[in-house]
């Protein structure tokens, strides 16, 4: 995490993605530094946790997916073009609330995972 702050000496605040595991907090750097360091590096995060349930990289790759799909299925000429268009993808969706709907079920599952079940017998 220091190098990534030494990375980013510029940045107000750099955030961080991940997992909910309980080490990912800010006291974790109270564990590793000296109390004076571990509050100016912990000060430069923002914390954003994934999703508990489901999986987060494949609502990622499914957003992506919708964004290629929508937005970006055309030759696109500039990054400024490419900036406003995306912002305006992203505006849209949000105000209309885009989930994902999850479509596999425990009852899918077990029809299309049959084979890696232990065949019991009684």
């Amino acid at each position: 995490m220091k190098d990534l702050a030494d990375h980013y000496p510029d940045a107000e605040t750099i955030l961080l993605v991940q997992d909910n595991l309980n080490t990912h907090t800010a006291g974790s750097f109270y564990e590793a530094l000296p109390p004076e360091e571990a509050f100016e590096l912990a000060k430069r995060f923002e914390y954003h946790y994934t999703p508990k349930k489901g999986s987060w990289l494949n609502m990622a790759e499914i957003d992506l997916s919708a964004l290629s799909k929508q937005c970006l299925d055309r030759r696109i000429a500039s990054i400024e073009t490419l900036a406003d268009e995306i912002n305006a993808w992203e505006h849209e969706r949000n105000a209309v609330g885009a989930t994902v709907r999850w479509r596999f079920n425990k009852c899918n599952a077990r029809v299309k995972l049959q084979r890696h079940y232990h065949n019991l017998q009684n």
